[in-house]
């Protein structure tokens, strides 16, 4: 179902899916909820998924000014208070990731879980290649924004110019502040993804509660190019408690 809800000033576009304990899904960057389409059956088969498409992005108008991963994250805030209206297992892909990171830094009273995928803590870890300012969206990309956006598919070179330079300096997390997420949070990634490796790890140690799932085979689009494994790990992760394990050493 298509609801709307008014969160810092703008008329922000979401949808439901199935029935449960609520699960907060945040799309990738630069498109919309329909983005998670190979995996939104299989996750709403197990919880209520509530796919809020950020300001500038998808159904949801864009505002005047820069796009910031701050204000996105101060309007998941508002959602889960005012849409979820209790503590949430949070996930978020890409862009999404980032946001779900610095929702459950502000507010971890409010995630009970997150799932990070193929996000980072620090604009930094990135590879350079994947946030170049000079990248060229593919034509699909326009097609699919003017197919839901208000604003009509000649805005949409104008977000992709806010989100590259928001990309270049959001966001800034470090280990400081990845200390607050109290609950227990995946990263998960391809092992050729856009996100650095080597980030993706420093992030999982920084972690106070971190599980790290490195998927074979697979580049930033891991939850479409083998969603069944992606999709078993998450849900494994969602829903179970974690296993004793036989040989502990960061978690002893």
């Amino acid at each position: 179902m298509e609801h709307h809800v008014v969160l810092g000033g703008v008329r922000t576009w979401y949808a439901t899916h199935g029935a449960g304990d609520p699960l907060v899904a945040l799309h990738p960057g630069l498109v919309d909820a329909r983005a998670l389409g190979p995996n939104l059956d299989v996750w709403a088969g197990r919880f209520q998924v509530f796919t809020p498409e950020r300001r500038g992005h998808g159904h949801t108008p864009d505002v005047e000014g820069p796009l910031s991963f701050e204000q996105m994250a101060a309007d998941t805030v508002a959602f889960i208070e005012a849409v979820v209206g209790r503590p949430t297992r949070l996930l978020g892909v890409s862009d999404g990731a980032m946001v779900a990171l610095l929702t459950a830094v502000r507010r971890p009273d409010l995630v009970t879980r997150l799932a990070a995928i193929a996000g980072p803590a620090h604009h930094q870890g990135w590879l350079p290649q994947a946030i170049d300012p000079t990248n060229q969206a593919p034509a699909f990309m326009h097609q699919a924004y003017g197919e839901v956006s208000p604003d009509g598919v000649g805005h949409y070179p104008v977000v992709l110019e806010k989100m590259a330079q928001t990309h270049l300096v959001e966001p800034t997390l470090g280990p400081a502040d990845l200390t607050r997420i109290a609950c227990r949070t995946l990263v998960m990634l391809g092992d050729d993804d856009e996100v650095r490796l080597e980030h993706a790890i420093e992030l999982y140690r920084a972690l106070p509660r971190g599980e790290l799932a490195v998927v074979p085979g697979t580049s930033h689009g891991l939850l479409v190019e083998k969603p069944e494994l992606c999709d078993r790990i998450i849900l494994d992760f969602l829903e179970h408690d974690p296993v004793p394990t036989v040989a502990p050493i960061r978690r002893r």
